[in-house]
């Protein structure tokens, strides 16, 4: 396993942050979020990072102007995105569409694209000054539901960062969301594909009634005391690159009769498994993996296309550490594709019906690790004039939250990208356990950002 470098370090000096609001006047009104928005552990901010190279064609115009212009045009249609969240009754959500507007920062930093190298990816060095915390703007209510900062490079290129309020867009409703800015970019006066809100389609039924069992969601004791908790003021963040050599190699163990695979299962299966082992977990001690499943396009569900709110739940695999460490990867395969296998319009309205009942209860947090296929969210194709990013994905993990993302290196080779984040000493048995467990194949490729 190759580690990068010590962390590349560039200045970023920024603008006075500013609101973009709608070009046109929308409607003042509130609008309820549904109920599997509205949950405890949406309650966060996401934030997604894109890296454009320079374009030619584009000489003279200026990313920012460009893309804030778009901005408040797009706004006209998503006009909620504009407003902030308010809570009535039983802490419900609400968007009150008050037309206040989108934070959006301009920047320049002092560094080209080529410099980055392999730092294009997840926990960017100097991350925090490509998507600046501007104060007093990331709290769930009353604060701006979306950030941007759109920082130029000195090569021509630039970098497109956003932090959104999860409780109102899952990943394919953001990029739907950042596509019409594209395309509004692009001289278009009208969004291809209008949004949809709608966001009764996944409310509570009336009663509501739970009929599946969620163990994503389940009061977890830590009887053993070996399920750590994690300080988020002291993790380790690295990103793990698994490219196409290492991830047949995964394959090649894995018996004929497990069936077809997904180079998510297996990617997923592989990480979850070391990073049980890193944890030291008492074999007795029961652990669980959420793996977050989209119903669009899913049949049996039917949201309109255009909706843009989330639209997934993340049903739970859960096994003893002992069983899960001991075990070849395809028991922890296996784990996930039962899992998923339960997926239905019925689990859906169970989950939503769940939130009503227990009062919009977190996800299980002792023992879980929750997992992210993004691989075909979309947001590597966003093009707003200057071709598609040479990354477009997830900015950083958090705590318990990894995502899994398509990424090219800067010696082209192409593969997945997983950022995680862990304690110190927790991390270091992680990679110590990568490497055990792919000796016999190519390393699996760290690349090191401490932020």
């Amino acid at each position: 396993m190759a580690s990068s470098s010590s962390p590349l370090l560039f200045s970023v000096k920024r603008c006075a942050p500013e609101f973009v609001r709608p070009t046109n006047p929308t409607p003042r009104e509130v609008k309820q979020l549904s109920d599997i928005d509205d949950q405890e552990g949406l309650r966060l901010q996401v934030p997604v990072i894109m890296f454009y190279p320079n374009n030619p064609l584009m000489k003279g115009k200026d990313p920012a102007k460009v893309i804030k212009e778009a901005l408040g045009k797009v706004l006209v249609y998503y006009y909620p995105f504009a407003g902030r969240l308010i809570e009535g009754d039983n802490r419900k959500l609400m968007v009150d569409c008050t037309g206040e507007g989108v934070l959006f920062i301009e920047a320049n930093a002092d560094t080209t694209l080529e410099n980055l190298g392999d730092s294009i990816q997840p926990m960017c060095p100097c991350y925090e000054e490509l998507l600046y915390d501007v104060p007093g703007s990331g709290g769930i209510l009353r604060s701006p539901l979306i950030l941007i900062q759109v920082t130029r490079l000195m090569c021509g290129g630039f970098i497109f960062a956003l932090r959104l309020n999860h409780t109102m867009s899952d990943a394919p409703g953001l990029v739907q969301f950042i596509n019409a800015i594209s395309e509004m970019a692009q001289g278009l006066s009208v969004p291809s594909l209008l949004p949809i809100w709608q966001r009764e389609l996944l409310n509570a039924r009336n009663p509501p009634r739970i009929t599946r069992i969620h163990h994503e969601y389940e009061e977890v004791t830590n009887t053993k005391g070996t399920l750590m908790a994690m300080d988020e003021n002291n993790l380790a963040h690295r990103s793990f690159f698994f490219d196409l050599k290492e991830i047949r190699a995964l394959r090649n163990r894995l018996p004929a009769s497990l069936g077809a695979c997904s180079t998510f299962e297996v990617l997923i299966a592989y990480v979850w498994r070391c990073r049980t082992i890193a944890f030291a977990v008492d074999p007795d001690e029961v652990v669980r993996i959420s793996c977050i499943i989209n119903m669009r396009g899913k049949r049996g569900f039917d949201l309109p296309p255009g909706y843009y709110g989330n639209a997934f739940v993340y049903p739970a695999s859960i096994t003893k550490a002992g069983m899960l460490c001991k075990n070849p990867l395809e028991y922890a395969i296996r784990l996930l594709k039962k899992a998923k296998a339960e997926m239905s319009q019925e689990y859906m309205k169970s989950v939503a019906d769940l939130m009503v009942i227990k009062g919009r209860p977190s996800f299980t947090l002792p023992g879980n690790y929750l997992i992210s296929d993004l691989t075909h969210a979309g947001f590597g194709e966003v093009d707003f004039g200057w071709g598609k990013p040479v990354y477009g994905g997830a900015a950083r993990a958090l705590s318990n939250v990894s995502f899994c993302m398509r990424f090219r290196n800067s010696k082209g080779e192409e593969g997945n990208v997983i950022p995680i984040c862990l304690p110190p000493p927790v991390m270091e048995r992680f990679e110590q356990e990568l490497k055990r467990m792919t000796k016999e194949a190519e390393p699996v490729r760290l690349i090191t950002s401490k932020l």
